[in-house]
């Protein structure tokens, strides 16, 4: 015999009005910044071949790095990278038992790891312009 169990589970599934606690936005943004910096990775790698080919090459590269569109997108590969790794050191000190694994200290690591993210972000800027 099977019986119709009607389950209270939560039907609003729309993202925009959800609240998510710092952390979990850290964390979604660690998996965001590891496939920019994955498929940053073949664009850096093209352009460090180009640079390398000849001096004609390495003319083109600067050239090509004299567009600020360009600098702006080195600067946002740059600021993905910097958010990764500050972010992976986060977990790993949470792993190897240096920080504690409350909330409160998940949060306050999560803002720590956002305002360093920040200062290197200006100084990726400052250094590409």
């Amino acid at each position: 015999m099977i019986r119709n169990v009607k389950k209270q589970r939560p039907v609003n599934l729309n993202l925009a009005t959800i609240r998510f606690p710092v952390t979990a936005i850290a964390s979604i943004l660690h998996r965001v910044s590891g496939v920019i910096t994955f498929v940053a990775v073949g664009i850096l790698l093209w352009f460090l071949g180009l640079s390398l080919s000849s001096p004609d090459g390495f003319l083109t590269a600067s050239s090509i790095m004299g567009s600020p569109v360009i600098k702006f997108i080195m600067w946002g590969i740059l600021t993905a990278l910097a958010y990764h790794v500050v972010v992976g050191i986060r977990h790993m000190l949470m792993d190897f038992g240096c920080l504690e694994e409350t909330f409160t200290a998940g949060k306050r690591s999560a803002v720590i790891s956002f305002a360093i993210t920040a200062v290197l972000s200006i100084l990726a800027g400052v250094f590409l312009w």
